[in-house]
């Protein structure tokens, strides 16, 4: 998808009557919150740690309670004549996962909610061929959405909204609290995407893995190379656990990292407590891992200064 800049999409909202000023000058935007009004009576635990069944699974996920919020670590993306770049000094977002709490998983849970235009081989659910979820965001107004988006969840190869569509059809149907259920009659067709959207987006940023490995002198490099320990170690001593973390190429080139959580409340604004993985890592533990730096066309700076 060509990059689209914030003023052409407002210009956009306003002449289709999609934004609609308020008394203040200020827009107001659609609620895509679910109502959890029903959560206040009911007993607050972690997911995976409640020793009887959760009564209303809108209020914790259930039975994905193990929450991985992943990343990449990608050089490239393949498109960048349409405008698509790696965000600078910036992992970027791979998805907010439902595992199970034995650590399987269940993928593409709701066929109403496929939008999903290539699906796994795990699914006999259709491609979609409806409008981008990239849409869905502009009809609930949230062009700062879609501009985080645009700048750090990034697909290779593809759309970065092929990518989005993915993640949710795949992992935010198979998430009890983004049921639609969930919402309460005031549902608004597609509300429960960009719930999972700002949920994903607000894990993402607890984990600022860059920095935390930066901040160790761990750092993208094509000359210096680092032991597996090394980096579980930097990012251990920051988050309290260990991630999993994945490696391409024999295991020597750092690519993924996928934070393993308990969450207190709902998936959208409860509490994590971090765990260290459930899954060994693909890195090799005895070899050198590379970090490799992105080609320098590839990335953009995408934070602000001040």
């Amino acid at each position: 998808m060509q990059a689209t800049s914030t003023l052409s999409v407002f210009v956009l909202l306003v002449t289709a009557g999609l934004a609609v000023a308020d008394t203040r000058g200020l827009f107001a935007l659609p609620n895509t919150n679910p109502d959890l009004s029903a959560c206040a009576s009911q007993a607050s635990v972690f997911s995976c740690e409640n020793t009887s069944a959760i009564l209303d699974t809108c209020c914790s996920p259930t039975p994905g309670g193990l929450v991985l919020s992943t990343q990449f670590w990608s050089t490239w993306t393949g498109l960048e004549r349409e405008g698509q770049f790696l965000p600078k000094d910036s992992w970027t977002l791979h998805g907010l996962w439902p595992d199970n709490c034995d650590g399987s998983f269940a993928s593409y849970c709701d066929a109403k909610r496929q939008f999903d235009p290539k699906p796994d081989s795990s699914t006999t659910l259709p491609p979609y061929t409806g409008p981008g979820v990239d849409t869905f965001i502009v009809d609930f107004g949230r062009l700062d959405l879609l501009d985080y988006m645009e700048k750090y969840w990034i697909n290779q190869g593809a759309p970065n909204k092929n990518f989005w569509a993915h993640e949710f059809s795949k992992h935010a149907t198979c998430t009890s609290t983004f049921d639609v259920a969930c919402y309460g009659k005031d549902y608004k067709e597609h509300q429960d995407v960009i719930n999972f959207y700002d949920a994903a987006i607000r894990a993402f940023k607890q984990y600022p893995t860059f920095d935390m490995l930066a901040s160790f002198g761990i750092v993208p490099s094509n000359k210096t190379t680092y032991s597996l320990s090394q980096i579980q170690n930097a990012l251990k001593s920051q988050t309290g656990a260990l991630p999993f973390l994945g490696c391409t190429t024999n295991g020597t080139v750092l690519s993924e990292v996928w934070y393993f959580n308990h969450v207190f409340g709902t998936e959208q604004f409860g509490a994590f407590k971090h765990l260290d993985t459930t899954t060994p890592s693909s890195c090799s533990s005895t070899a050198p891992i590379r970090y490799l730096e992105r080609t320098a066309t590839s990335e953009r700076e995408v934070r602000i200064s001040l």
